[in-house]
Formats: structure tokens, sequence, C-alpha cells
């Protein structure tokens, strides 16, 4: 049976691209439903609609912080696709424990670090002030604490002598692109 896919960004969607086009794929077993984002000036928007995606915007804004209300209206917005995952593609908020529980075991989050190491914001800068000699990008299922549920798989490069936070992430980012999809290929593969 093939899985439905809704894919949540906040930005350019280059992850929810290599997605995309992976799904398109022989044998993937998924496709993608629906493609949400956070900030309506999102660049992914645009490219999920020339692909034939449906797209949503649930702009937290409005929302003055109050992350339940924002979840809610998130939640109601989700499911009228019925997807059976979602995919965090750079979703660029925080969601709470109430929301994350309506979606255990069916979520997934990629992650520009290797995992435990640097959760949040900062990665790369992170590893190179920390000397690092190689750094990476981790999916993982999503749990109710930030960057913390288990892994699925992770990529790694190495941390360059001259390397700044933009370099380092740029060769992160080719890799985040491999991971993903094949990540999301071996979860849809074990799905139940």
């Amino acid at each position: 049976m093939t899985k439905r896919v809704a894919i949540l960004i906040s930005g350019g969607g280059s992850n929810m691209m290599s997605l995309v086009h992976a799904m398109e794929g022989d044998g993937f077993n998924a496709s993608p439903v629906l493609v949400l984002a956070n900030n309506a000036d999102a660049g992914g928007i645009a490219k999920a609609h020339a692909k034939g995606i449906a797209t949503e915007v649930v702009d937290h804004r409005p929302f003055n912080g109050d992350r339940a209300a924002f979840e809610a209206v998130l939640q109601g917005t989700i499911v009228k696709y019925q997807p059976d995952i979602i995919c965090l593609a750079g979703f660029m908020r925080v969601l709470t424990a109430g929301f994350i529980d309506q979606w255990q075991g069916k979520m997934l989050n990629i992650h520009p670090s290797l995992l435990p190491k640097y959760t949040g914001l900062h990665t790369h800068q992170r590893a190179i002030d920390a000397g690092d000699t190689k750094a990476g990008c981790s999916v993982h299922v999503v749990t109710a604490k930030l960057d913390d549920g288990p892994l699925l798989d992770q990529a790694e490069v190495p941390v360059l002598p001259d390397d700044t936070a933009a370099t380092l992430a740029a060769r992160v980012l080719v890799e985040e692109h491999k991971l993903y999809p094949a990540a999301l290929r071996a979860f849809v593969k074990n799905a139940r």
C-alpha cells in the first residue's frame, strides 16, 4: 500500500524537493499528498505547487506564541489530507508533545548534525568551534524532546581546516538530499 506523506517546510524546500523526486521513482511506495509551510513566503510552496502537490500555509505569527492554538490549526489542516507519515524538512517551529503525540512513530525529521551532538540551531558553527573533524546530518523519528528521537540513519562529511559555517552547511546539505530520501524509503518499507 502506498503511504501518504505530508512534508512540512519553512523555506526554500530543497529537502522537500529531494523527497518528492525520490518518491517519483519506481518502488518507493510513498507519495507526497501535502506540502505545508508556516510561512507564506516559503519558496518551497511554489516548487510543490509546480509539481502538482497540494499546498497549505499555516502562518504561526498570528497566534502570538500560542503554540496550542497554532498546532490545533496545523493538525486540522494536515488531517484533511490523511497522511500516513509527516516529514519535517526544514520546518523551523518547535512542536509540542501535544502535537507530536498525535503522530507518534509517524513523524520524521532531518537535522544538520551528527546527533546526539548539537541539537537545535547553529549546528555547523558549533561543530567548527568544538574542533570537530567530522560533521553531518541525521534522520530521526520525532519525539517530544528536541532532536532526540530514535536515529534512522546518518551521513558524515569532513570538517575542513578552512571551513566556515556556510561552507560546511553547503557540504552537509548535499548529503541531506541523499540521506533523507533513503531513510524515508527504508522507513516506508518497514512501516506497518
